[in-house]
């Protein structure tokens, strides 16, 4: 019995209620209704919130790794130390390693600091150098390298600061927590900032954290994700080739050729049962199969494509399915009614109607795959430090590398803390990559979308 037919009471042959007037019963279900839609806007105003907090806390942590404390200094390129010979020769100018070079700079960062008038509060002059990397003497030895013809000439470099001084000016520092730091004191600060009042330092936008390689665990303020990004790159080339094609075509036979029977029952239960295997699992099988067994190189984006590849198939393969089953089926009868094969019905007209479907279901099974790390713990992408980026595509695919969740997961469990700040940096990075993938996915479907 409904409310609209249930009695209200006797009525003794006369209507003693309206039906605009509200009785009791339907004040409770219009009650219980206005409580469901609190609850559910409630629910809703409760996920908004722990998605900006979550924003909030990514990008407030994450923006700083995007900036960089860089000390300008002149450098005198002297001849005699880096050039005996005076021959120009790269054979040569590459004998003098950097332990040649750290003089030079040591001395150029005196000499600006006596030049500006700032005072050095320390025994021993060269104590100074504390406040530069470890990695200035590189830097300047590659830019010798690459440009011979600066010998001999004085030159002004943009040399990265010490993390504990990029931290310091982030507020990541301060001068009572390097009580019990063997790398820096308050003496160092002192100085830097003296340096920044004379416009030697200053803390600018990075582009090396976005397009660099990583460093060593003494050197976080050189490490970028740029090669990491690279890596990620040929692995998603890897996935959409071999996804794509094998997971449409499997989905294509089973969906609209193959015989209901139990042998394809089976497998379609099997699919159903990889898509919700942990990831590590497929690791485990791509260490076995790809690198212990198929003698492939390790830490390759190749083998780590392969892996991710046998992850995002089965997702590819329920998708597509799905995708093709939304299809009326007089869509198929027409076409067959008119004299198509069975192949030119699907080929010519299920599967463009599926298009959409498809491609969505596709772009976030590789934005899916982007994200994962645990397979790539295992087959050694995360233990490798690529310095430089690979020369040409068939190194791209085979030198060894990482991917950004394996340089994030690597960066997150070092001890210096400017290493957590570039997880969260690499983080934002991930973030961007994986929206502009989804952003794809609703343009080609709304590019594709037809109506039947």
């Amino acid at each position: 019995m409904s409310d609209f037919t249930a009695d209200n009471g006797p009525t003794n042959g006369t209507a003693k209620t309206s039906l605009f007037t509200q009785t009791a019963r339907t004040k409770r279900r219009n009650a219980a209704e206005t409580r469901f839609k609190v609850y559910g806007i409630g629910a809703i105003a409760l996920g908004l919130f722990f998605l900006v907090a979550l924003l909030f806390s990514i990008v407030a942590n994450g923006i700083p790794a995007f900036k960089q404390t860089f000390v300008t200094i002149p450098v005198e390129l002297t001849e005699a130390k880096l050039d005996k010979n005076g021959n120009r020769d790269p054979a040569d100018l590459a004998k003098v390693t950097t332990f040649g070079y750290k003089p030079l700079v040591t001395s150029a960062l005196i000499v600006a600091l006596k030049e500006q008038g700032i005072e050095i509060p320390f025994a021993k002059e060269k104590d100074v150098e504390d406040i530069l990397s470890s990695s200035v003497a590189a830097q300047v030895r590659d830019t010798v390298l690459a440009n011979p013809d600066l010998i001999g000439q004085t030159v002004d470099f943009r040399l990265l600061a010490s993390s504990r001084v990029d931290g310091y000016f982030k507020g990541r520092v301060t001068r009572e927590s390097l009580v019990r730091d063997k790398n820096l004191d308050a003496e160092h600060l002192d100085v830097a900032d003296a340096m920044v009042d004379a416009g030697l330092m200053k803390t600018s936008f990075n582009p090396a954290f976005i397009f660099g390689s990583d460093a060593s665990e003494s050197r976080p303020e050189q490490a970028g994700i740029g090669v990491s990004m690279i890596g990620s790159f040929f692995m998603m080339i890897v996935v959409l080739f071999l996804a794509l094609p094998i997971g449409v075509a499997a989905s294509i036979y089973l969906e609209e050729f193959a015989p209901q029977n139990k042998w394809t029952d089976l497998i379609e239960v099997n699919i159903s049962n990889l898509a919700a295997v942990p990831s590590i699992v497929f690791g485990i099988l791509g260490l076995a199969v790809f690198i212990q067994f198929a003698h492939l190189p390790q830490s390759a984006p190749l083998v780590g494509g392969l892996v991710l590849t046998l992850m995002t198939l089965p997702t590819i393969i329920i998708s597509t399915r799905a995708s093709l089953k939304a299809v009326p089926p007089s869509i198929r009868d027409a076409a067959l009614g008119v004299g198509a094969s069975k192949m030119q019905s699907v080929f010519h007209h299920v599967l463009p109607l599926a298009m959409p479907g498809i491609l969505t279901g596709t772009i976030i099974g590789l934005a899916q795959a982007l994200g994962e790390t645990a397979p790539l713990l295992l087959i050694g992408m995360v233990g490798f430090i690529a310095s430089n980026m690979p020369d040409g595509i068939t190194a791209g695919f085979l030198s060894p590398n990482s991917a950004m969740p394996a340089q994030i997961y690597e960066w997150a469990k070092r001890a210096d803390p400017a290493y957590y700040e570039r997880a969260w940096g690499g983080i934002i990075i991930l973030l961007v990559f994986l929206m502009t993938m989804n952003i794809i996915a609703v343009i080609l479907r709304r590019r594709f979308e037809r109506r039947w």
